[in-house]
């Protein structure tokens, strides 16, 4: 059975464009509420897609705005989603806050909304709403297309296949299962992307927590 409008998130990037831009693709694609996975959501680089301006500007266009940074952003507060200072996927989704934040998606789905999860990077493949959040969300059965800067869309399992070949991984192999080849590109992935800290681990999390 096809996946229907409401059975789909979307994910997008921000990326450098204009705000207005960035309002018109989330228009084309008929997205009604934005919900920002960003662990911090502001940018110096980009202050037109700070949280405050960001908004208001969704707003005056009936768009919904939800900050879900806490919950599904990829650089944790919790020490134990770390090792050797650099944040672990897995972790992050064993919690119980990154589950929540799934079921406040999932909820926004079943009220309708047609969802966009937002964060910075104009590549889906280099962004952790691709390889973490996306990848939880659609062991729920849930479709998953991520648009990109052209407006184009792509599934989430164009997106894996394009994944695979990044990584040079065969896309079958008849020793490994494609979910196993796909858990591997995963981490591959993870490895290149996740949010590292600048200092040893123990001491700049307990000083960024305390």
């Amino acid at each position: 059975m096809s996946k229907t409008v409401q059975d789909t998130v979307f994910t997008i990037g921000h990326s450098t464009h204009p705000r207005e831009r960035f309002i018109a693709l989330l228009r084309e694609h008929g997205i009604t509420a934005l919900c920002d996975v960003r662990s911090k959501p502001y940018s110096r680089m980009n202050p037109q897609f700070n949280r405050e301006e960001l908004e208001k500007a969704l707003l005056a266009h009936g768009i919904s705005y939800r900050f879900l940074g806490k919950e599904l952003g990829a650089r944790s507060d919790d020490p134990h989603c770390y090792e050797g200072g650099k944040v672990q996927y897995n972790r992050i989704a064993e919690t119980d806050l990154f589950k929540h934040g799934l079921k406040r998606v999932l909820r926004g789905m079943k009220e309708d909304f047609r969802i966009a999860l937002m964060c910075a990077e104009r590549e889906p493949l280099a962004c952790h709403r691709t390889i973490l959040v996306a990848r939880h969300l659609a062991e729920f059965g849930v479709a998953i297309a991520h648009i990109h800067a052209d407006g184009r869309l792509e599934s989430h399992d164009a997106a894996l296949s394009r994944l695979a070949r990044m990584v040079n991984l065969p896309e079958h192999d008849m020793f490994h299962s494609r979910e196993e080849l796909l858990a591997d590109a995963y981490r591959r992935q993870e490895e290149r992307i996740a949010f590292e800290l600048a200092e040893p681990a123990d001491a700049t999390v307990k000083g960024a927590i305390g």
